[in-house]
């Protein structure tokens, strides 16, 4: 979906190789969607309960579980780029993402060759490389950008990584000798914040799932303040746990001017069922204030981002292991 007069993007986060070649397409189609992404997490759920992969598993037998795996989700992410070409060509975004080996986290030399491996074999115009916000992911970001590579900055959960990333992709710029600069989106995780903190607010009589959007806008302000082309926010982890929230509560309260939605399939099809007029969200003057209450009533959001950015690495590593583990 692309709303013209918002510049507002929904994506599918979600990658399985039955659902490519049926309901993708109806979804491209019908301009539901004009972009999708992936991560380690996704393809373990499509990889390990999936019948569609069975076939090419047992022809992969002998090769090590990297490379099978590389081989199917490579394979996925080629499709998926395929589909969404059209879109692409006519700057309508038109990107899918692959995330590199999230054991390489803390590895910047291992993050940028596997990036630009990835890259190469997929040989589409319209991928994402995936990278972590870590310190080894800054500089991989940097020069992955400087080569022409689209990058997609993820598991973010702090303006300072957000300000990191900005910082990686302007000196990426400006090194690189392309005529076009590579696109680029910042990935702003969300609703793992009120999924962490929800109980300890109430319990304190604050307002819940608020600390995620609250984030969020305030990630959103600075980037688009910080002015560069090539860079949009991505709003990611934005589904619904449970039934206190509306389903597509996390598209609604995030429909930002020239922003991304990445979002699972049920969330995406509640949203449009709703059919409720579109409504651009503006920063409330509240947030900082919001934030200044967190902090009187003694939550460290520092120290929430940096347990939600671990959490987040080791969910990946945790994922991409079991994948590993199913193929070998």
């Amino acid at each position: 979906m692309y709303v013209e007069d918002l510049k507002f993007s929904l994506w599918c986060d979600f990658v399985e190789r039955s659902f490519l070649d049926a309901q993708f397409v109806d979804l491209i189609r019908e301009g539901t969607i004009n972009g999708a992404t992936s991560n380690p997490a996704i393809f373990k759920s499509a990889i390990l309960t999936s019948k569609a992969y069975k076939e090419d598993i047992a022809k992969l037998k002998g090769k090590s579980p990297k490379e099978i795996y590389e081989a199917l989700a490579i394979k996925d992410i080629k499709t998926a780029a395929q589909k969404l070409l059209p879109l692409y060509e006519n700057g309508n975004d038109g990107f899918i993402s692959i995330e590199v080996d999230p054991y390489f986290c803390d590895d910047t030399e291992a993050t940028i060759e596997e990036g630009k491996r990835l890259f190469d074999k997929i040989k589409m115009p319209n991928v994402m490389i995936k990278v972590p916000a870590t310190k080894s992911g800054y500089k991989a970001m940097e020069v992955l950008t400087s080569e022409g590579i689209n990058v997609n900055a993820t598991l973010i959960f702090s303006p300072v990584q957000a300000k990191k990333c900005l910082n990686a992709f302007e000196k990426g710029n400006a090194k690189c000798t392309d005529s076009i600069l590579p696109s680029t989106v910042i990935s702003i995780f969300v609703s793992r914040f009120d999924r962490k903190l929800d109980a300890k607010l109430k319990e304190l009589g604050m307002q819940t799932a608020k600390v995620g959007v609250y984030n969020a806008l305030k990630i959103y302000d600075l980037i688009e303040n910080f002015g560069l082309d090539n860079v949009r926010c991505l709003f990611a982890s934005t589904g619904v746990k449970g039934d206190d929230l509306r389903a597509d509560y996390y598209i609604r309260e995030l429909l930002c001017k020239n922003s991304i939605n990445t979002a699972p399939l049920h969330t995406i099809k509640y949203f449009l069922d709703s059919k409720e007029k579109l409504q651009e969200i503006k920063i409330d003057k509240n947030v900082d204030a919001f934030f200044e209450q967190l902090e009187k009533n003694g939550v460290n959001i520092d120290e929430t981002y940096d347990e939600l950015m671990q959490e987040g690495v080791v969910s990946f590593k945790n994922a991409f292991q079991e994948i590993l583990d199913a193929v070998g």
